[in-house]
């Protein structure tokens, strides 16, 4: 029997559906908020998985094209294949949310599905997809400590906006989704234009508080509905089974005796600086207790089992314990330091701009590639289709961590990693107009330990400014961590976390910004939330982090360079009047085409007039450049130009102004005195240059070559005989006409719509 739970929440009717569809899942679940209407199911496998040590959940986020009315744009495949970027973030946004809250000690599968059935282009379905997830989870009778929900924040004149539309939010200087539970916040995925931490925080905490009406309305649903548990299915333990039980218990804790009684000190009897050394140290334990274990007697197999199953659990437990208790990390360093940082630029001879920056022994090289703005990434999904100037791409290859993998191509991680650098650079890449460019990085991790998605942040800063692209202001990034207690009635906010210190209790706070402000967060917590008071500490304590970068960054390049590699490509870029547009292009795409196989650049030209032309070789560039401008400069009277012959009649000569304009020089116009036939003084391709004498209501230009000093050398005496013409050559040509309109195909150039 269907039920359906209403509420009004931030002036729209949000509204939850369940028992009509998908009946045979644990849970399903329809979320409406406006039009947009988003599905979530939610399975729990009936049996546990053996011999893992992580929680089995699988979140899987879809996109269909029929939600928003759209046929994919392909003309062969029309059926959604590979997800998107977009949609593989959403899941992972989603995934970061409702996973601190499962319980620990079920190994089953549990399997999210979230679909978006419809899409009202007014509503995002991002945090339609999170509150579905929770509420659908909120009944599935598993062990999971929700409900969560989820909020758009966006800030428009320095006024908060929650669950912006699709035009608000690009009107906004943020981009906040919060997720968290009635007190906490569990999960922050932002992007910003500089805005400054104080405001920051005010923005988390206001989406925490205006969460709740989504929250009360799942809680509804949890009271409304009959839920049942998953059924198990563990066989009865047999007295032989109970008895093993018993023993791996006992065995489990001869083992916890002897690591509480040395592990403390052999982890901190010296100062391990380095990844290995810190290895070294957690085997050197391992060989401790396998060394104890076998003096009393135990098995290989007894005490394998032993030292799996305690410690590196008992060695996070005692690096946190540590950090909390007595302010001492690993590595020696204090609780807001970060680790030794190294940046350099111009590493690699014929890239347009490379970087090295290393922090500890995390390393990303990221190399910048220019091209022309036709090399734009097209992007299609249920948003519509759009384009994207700058692209950022992270690569984690397996030697990063001395690890010998197959190569799987782009990961979700990849994905992910890349997407947060891009957000966190996206407000300082100048715009078209500014520079022209499409940009793509290339951030290659060349050793990770400890944030290497915040590395790529600083090292494409730095390799976008050795490119010579005229980035606003450095950006820099950086990854805060926590050691908390099992209540988190004590903690301690940590800079710069690395390998030992991600236990349980933990976050992954990544911060980037300018000298001004923030531009990107993104938080995961591995516990069930964090307060006001812990996401303050963190972020000024980030701040501080990030300013001693920056000094780093701009010590290894103080802004971007003046000019651009030589193995660059050139772009100029300019307005002309929409209305000559299709002088340019001219039927058929005649001129444009002319213009590129002459000089073998590119050109794109939109809506708005902005035309950009690029090419390898300058002189090309900047002829082409010339050739469109002539196309579309407006002649006036008094003007003086040169032009070539391209016609003569009796009565006159026909000059080519441009490749749209002719204009006519009367028999009487040639010169001083009088000329019987214009062919006896002038020959088809002869360069005259001419004053415009006249241009009529229609267009029609009337010229001049009397009294002008650069045609001088046609003229042999007062008597009119000729000395001779100007080099002569070229072929006839059909005469011209002004204002010849687009037509026809446009033929190989690119005329892109919309594109910013």
């Amino acid at each position: 029997m269907e039920k359906i739970f209403k509420a009004e929440w931030l002036g729209r009717p949000l509204i939850i559906k369940t028992g009509k569809v998908a009946k045979q899942a644990d849970a399903a679940v329809w979320v409406q908020y406006g039009e947009t209407v988003v599905q979530a199911t939610v399975v729990q496998a009936k049996t546990e998985r053996e011999g893992i040590d992580f929680f089995p959940l699988m979140v899987e986020f879809e996109e269909k094209l029929y939600a928003a009315g759209i046929i994919k744009g392909s003309r062969w495949v029309k059926r959604e294949g590979r997800p998107t970027d977009q949609s593989i973030l959403t899941g992972r946004m989603i995934d970061r949310s409702i996973r601190p809250l499962f319980g620990k000690e079920d190994n089953r599968d549990v399997q999210v599905i979230i679909t978006v059935l419809a899409l009202d282009q007014e509503n995002d379905y991002d945090i339609v997809s999170l509150l579905a997830a929770s509420a659908a989870l909120s009944i599935a009778g598993l062990d999971w400590q929700g409900p969560i929900g989820g909020i758009r924040v966006g800030l428009i004149e320095d006024k908060f906006i929650f669950n912006p539309t699709y035009e608000e939010q690009t009107k906004s200087a943020l981009d906040l989704i919060v997720a968290g539970t009635e007190k906490k916040v569990i999960m922050i995925e932002a992007g910003a234009n500089e805005v400054q931490e104080d405001i920051m925080l005010q923005a988390i905490m206001a989406g925490q508080k205006e969460m709740q009406g989504a929250i009360n309305l799942i809680k509804e649903l949890q009271a409304g509905v009959e839920i049942k548990k998953t059924p198990r299915l563990v066989a009865e333990k047999t007295a032989t089974e109970l008895e093993a039980d018993q023993e791996k218990e006992n065995l489990l804790n001869l083992g916890k005796a002897w690591l509480e009684k040395n592990i403390k000190n052999i982890l901190f009897d010296k100062i391990y600086y380095t990844k290995g050394e810190r290895k070294a140290a957690v085997s050197a334990i391992k060989e401790g207790l396998d060394a104890h274990l076998s003096q009393e007697g135990l098995s290989t197999e007894k005490r394998n089992f032993i030292i799996n199953k305690l410690v590196e659990k008992m060695v996070e437990a005692e690096v946190t314990r540590a950090i909390i208790e007595e302010k001492k990390r690993v590595d020696g360093r204090a609780l807001d330091e970060i680790r030794n940082l190294s940046a350099e630029v111009a590493i690699l001879p014929r890239d347009h701009g490379t970087s090295l920056f290393s922090r500890g022994e995390t390393q990303v090289m990221s190399i910048v590639t220019l091209g022309a703005p036709g090399l734009e990434q097209s992007l299609e999904g249920i948003e519509g289709q759009s384009k994207k100037r700058f692209m950022h791409h992270y690569n984690f290859p397996p030697y990063c961590v001395g690890e010998a993998s197959p190569l799987r191509g782009t990961g979700r991680r990849e994905i992910g990693h890349g997407a947060l650098a891009e957000k966190a650079l996206l407000p300082v890449i100048p715009n078209k107009e500014e520079f022209a460019y499409a940009i793509r990085v290339v951030s290659e991790t060349m050793g990770s330990n400890g944030s290497s998605s915040m590395a790529s942040t600083c090292a494409t800063t730095l390799a976008l400014m050795d490119a010579g692209v005229p980035i606003k202001k450095p950006v820099a990034g950086i990854a805060m961590g926590l050691a908390s207690n099992a209540d988190m009635s004590r903690y301690e906010v940590l800079t710069d976390i690395q390998d030992l210190e991600d236990g349980e209790g933990g976050m992954d706070f990544k911060i980037t910004g300018t000298d001004a402000g923030l531009t990107a967060i993104q938080l995961d917590t591995k516990t069930n939330g964090l307060t006001e008071e812990i996401i303050a500490k963190t972020l000024t304590q980030g701040r501080a982090a990030l300013n001693q970068i920056l000094q780093v960054i701009t010590a290894a390049l103080p802004a971007p360079r003046a000019e651009l590699s030589k193995y660059a490509p050139r772009i100029i870029s300019f307005h002309v009047d929409p209305e000559k547009i299709g002088s340019i292009i001219g039927p058929g795409g005649k001129v444009i085409n002319k213009i590129i196989d002459e000089t073998g650049v590119s050109i794109d030209i939109e809506d708005d007039g902005l035309v950009i032309i690029c090419g390898a070789n300058v002189e090309m560039v900047e002829e082409a450049v010339r050739q469109v401008k002539d196309i579309v400069h407006v002649f006036t009277v008094d003007e003086v130009i040169k032009g070539k012959v391209v016609r003569l009649l009796d009565f006159g000569a026909f000059v080519a102004l441009n490749a749209n304009q002719d204009g006519m020089i009367h028999v009487s116009e040639l010169a001083p005195y009088r000329i019987d036939k214009p062919g006896d003084f002038l020959s088809i391709g002869d360069e005259v240059t001419v004053r415009i004498k006249e241009i009529d209501e229609q267009g029609r230009i009337n010229l001049t070559m009397k009294n002008l000093a650069e045609n001088a050398h046609l003229y042999k005496d007062e008597r009119g005989k000729s000395s001779g013409q100007a080099n002569s050559g070229g072929f006839g040509r059909s005469s011209r006409f002004n204002n010849n309109r687009l037509g026809g195909s446009r033929g190989g150039f690119r005329r892109q719509i919309n594109n910013k």
